[in-house]
């Protein structure tokens, strides 16, 4: 009997592992946290896709591609350069690519962004990774966001739009407009109000939307009550200009999810129906959650179901798809390809002058500033990718000018930096903090150092709500704190970001690298 059991033990073995490999398993809320704000996302064959806004940054429009919604890789950005291009030429905070639109269409990608100031743009590509078209600017004027384009089952096409009330002197609606199929031009003079937030009992902000037909109704899912305390509504009608019926779909509940809304409904090939959102989490941005969603009498029920017609935001749950391999958007650099890392960008328009890669190190070249860093678009950038890390970096300041300084900054409508100061050949570390930076603050020195040598290692230690500790070392090894914590906080519409700069009448700043751990 033993010898008949040990026989067996290999193939029981392989069978408690067969067995072990088909449970599910679970993914954790926010999937990604980090500032991926207002996304949408589709699936086009086994594979989904992820766009967001990006306002002033260049490049904008990040691309993120996924196997199974839990697990996202960053590809690439639609837009290499805003435009106009001498608008943005300057930061332009809060402006620039509000909340796009993706869709696949006519073996292609779509996507529809708006920019409040000027209109809502199209572009498209046959491989999502690109190259993008040019920017096609298909509605001109102000106050025109969040678009959503439908194409009906008769070929006719159309365009779904909010409005900002900044800009337009109104909001709370959405207007239907005719478009040609090929999204080049629209067919009518003014749109249809086809769903009004002000005579709905106890809405506001009804933005956001997000356009889909599915047996005979057409839906329009949008989140109302604003992106900190607001929630996901749904909308449907058996004729596109209405009337539509409306529904609470999700809402926090007794979650700790604030203002769950805006974002996308994805099927999977198996025909699961899940739904992606944001969460505005401050100082960290917009961070990006999924929930699970059915179908119940012909409505939406998106996230934990506690019995009412709105779910409620889950923390944990099955992963759509099983096997996928752990992937989250790049944070660290060692700065030795040809180009920088896809998780960069800048302020403003770039310039190819402002930096060089060369021999493992990345060449800040100095741009002059007149004031404090908030204008400054030289600035290089990226979103905050955790609750707590720690970031850091070695500087050599052996190549500014007197005057210059180049460091570490945590930015925002507050920020700080930890960086070098030459003056007189002489390198002081210096920790230099700026409140109300987009109320024209003046800097202010913290604390300083006088440093051996020009060259040394900065970090950047961040806890939870953002509170930073900065430290210095002149050896990479023992790391001495400087100053006071700092709290993050976040810019115009969107999270704190962090990265490098170096600014001055001339010279340039040399980084070894920029690494981010746990």
């Amino acid at each position: 009997m033993g010898r008949i059991l040990l026989r067996c033990l290999p193939f029981l073995f392989a069978a408690l592992l067969a067995a072990c490999s088909t449970v599910p398993r679970e993914y954790q809320n926010p999937i990604i946290h980090a500032d991926y704000s207002d996304p949408d996302v589709i699936r086009v064959g086994d594979q989904y896709y992820l766009v967001s806004s990006s306002f002033n940054n260049a490049p904008g429009l990040p691309l993120l591609q996924s196997p199974d919604m839990v697990n996202w890789t960053l590809v690439g950005h639609a837009l290499p350069q805003l435009v106009p291009a001498d608008v943005f030429a300057r930061p332009q905070h809060g402006k620039g690519v509000w909340a796009p639109c993706l869709r696949y269409h006519d073996g292609k990608f779509w996507i529809f962004y708006p920019d409040p100031d000027f209109g809502i743009y199209v572009m498209t590509a046959k491989d999502f990774a690109g190259p993008w078209s040019a920017p096609h600017l298909l509605a001109a004027g102000k106050g025109l966001i969040d678009p959503t384009p439908l194409w009906d089952d008769d070929g006719q096409a159309y365009l779904l739009h909010a409005w900002a009330r900044s800009r337009a002197g109104f909001a709370n609606v959405l207007t239907l407009r005719r478009m040609a199929p090929d999204a080049s031009r629209l067919l009518d003079d003014k749109g249809t109000v086809i769903i009004d937030g002000n005579k709905l009992p106890k809405y506001t902000t009804l933005e956001g939307p997000k356009f889909y037909k599915r047996d005979g109704y057409y839906y329009v899912f949008a989140p109302a009550g604003g992106v900190e305390f607001g929630w996901q509504s749904a909308f449907r009608s058996r004729s596109i200009y209405g009337p539509y019926e409306d529904r609470i779909v999700m809402a926090q509940g007794s979650s700790p999810v604030n203002g769950p809304h805006q974002g996308a409904w994805v099927q999977t090939p198996q025909g699961e129906d899940w739904f992606i959102h944001f969460q505005d989490k401050r100082a960290y941005g917009r961070v990006v959650h999924l929930q699970p969603m059915i179908w119940r009498d012909g409505w939406p029920l998106i996230g934990k179901d506690v019995g009412g017609a709105a779910g409620e935001p889950v923390l944990h749950y099955r992963v759509p798809v099983s096997g996928g391999v752990s992937a989250a958007p790049p944070t660290s650099d060692e700065f030795n390809g040809a180009a920088l890392g896809l998780q960069w960008q800048w302020n403003a328009n770039w310039q190819p002058s402002w930096y060089a890669l060369g021999d493992g190190k990345l060449r800040l070249f100095s741009q002059a500033r007149s004031g404090n860093l908030w204008d400054v678009p030289s600035l290089l950038l990226q979103k905050l990718p955790a609750e707590t890390f720690t970031v850091t970096t070695k500087v050599d300041a052996s190549g500014l000018s007197d005057g210059g300084v180049a460091g570490l900054v945590m930015y925002g409508a507050d920020y700080a930096w930890l960086g070098t100061r030459r003056s007189d050949g002489r390198t002081q570390l210096a920790l230099v903090s700026c409140y109300k930076a987009d109320a024209n603050c003046h800097e202010q020195q913290e604390a300083g150092v006088e440093l051996p040598l020009p060259q040394v290692w900065l970090r950047m230690q961040v806890l939870a709500g953002g509170v930073t500790q900065f430290s210095y070392s002149v050896d990479g090894t023992r790391y001495t704190p400087i100053g006071a914590q700092f709290t993050a906080k976040m810019g115009r519409w969107v999270g704190a970001q962090m990265g490098l700069f170096s600014a001055g009448p001339a010279g340039h700043a040399d980084i070894d690298f920029f690494r981010v751990s746990p």
